[in-house]
């Protein structure tokens, strides 16, 4: 994959998880690489790690549109150009909507939708002249509404629609525009994840250690990027979820409901 090579690859979230290991292994390709977090300490380690390397790190809330400005200008300023922005950064929740703040939901909408409309309008103009990539990290919940995840996936539909919609317009524009859903990977989303008052979880039941790695996913979404798709869903359980829940809904219904919920309580 030699194309990458000096190429200005844009990273939302690469602190932790997935945009870690895009990072790192855009990084070992060749490229350029600037990424964005809250997180300044888990960013100035991250680059600790890879000195000498054209890794640029920059502090920013992708909810805040003005943060995203800054980055991009930053970028731009640094390396001159954008090749391929890929919008990772994301926050996912876990609480029953009949529980659920309103504000909680409106966090996460604001970071997973939000955060990816900003970073795009703002990166659009390079990658339109680069005739590069837009790609978004989607989710299963992009596909398939999951109980106590009402406002992830809400999130998610919203990020595919508004990705599907801004290709089409590119078409013709040698621009490609692809969103990718991951499926159960093993990062810190779900440790992250808000509580019904918008407050991180701190911790996870699922069992991680039977996920798909943050670096096989990485390696996974290099190579679409390299393919140019249109889209690409990961794991057995997402693909199967994904064809389910299209063809046959109402089964796809009972099988998510007893996935998610244990003795009738929401699995967390």
């Amino acid at each position: 994959m030699e194309n990458f090579t000096q190429k200005v690859i844009v990273i939302t979230g690469g602190s932790d998880g997935i945009g870690k290991a895009l990072v790192e292994a855009f990084l070992k390709l060749g490229a350029k690489v600037a990424t964005c977090g809250r997180n300044y300490d888990k960013l100035y380690q991250l680059q600790s790690s890879h000195t000498g390397m054209p890794l640029l790190i920059h502090t920013a809330d992708v909810s805040n549109e003005q943060e995203c400005i800054n980055f991009i200008h930053t970028v731009v300023k640094n390396f001159g150009t954008i090749d391929i922005l890929i919008n990772n950064a994301g926050v996912s929740m876990r609480s029953l909507f009949e529980d659920v703040e309103i504000e909680a939901l409106r966090k996460v909408v604001d970071v997973n939708l939000w955060g990816t409309v900003n970073c795009t309008k703002y990166a659009l103009p390079y990658i339109l002249k680069s005739k590069g990539s837009i790609v978004g990290i989607s989710s299963i919940a992009g596909f398939r509404g999951l109980p106590g995840r009402t406002g992830y996936s809400a999130s998610k539909f919203a990020v595919n629609g508004f990705l599907e919609a801004l290709r089409t317009e590119l078409l013709h524009s040698g621009v490609n525009v692809m969103w990718i859903c991951p499926g159960f990977t093993a990062s810190n989303i779900r440790r992250a994840a808000l509580n019904y008052k918008g407050q991180a979880h701190g911790e996870t039941s699922m069992d991680e250690g039977k996920m798909m790695s943050a670096e096989d996913c990485a390696t996974h979404i290099i190579k679409a990027i390299y393919k140019r798709k249109r889209t690409l869903i990961l794991t057995n359980t997402g693909k199967k979820t994904v064809w389910l829940n299209k063809f046959l809904p109402a089964l796809a219904d009972k099988f998510t409901y007893n996935y998610f919920f244990k003795n009738g309580k929401l699995f967390k």
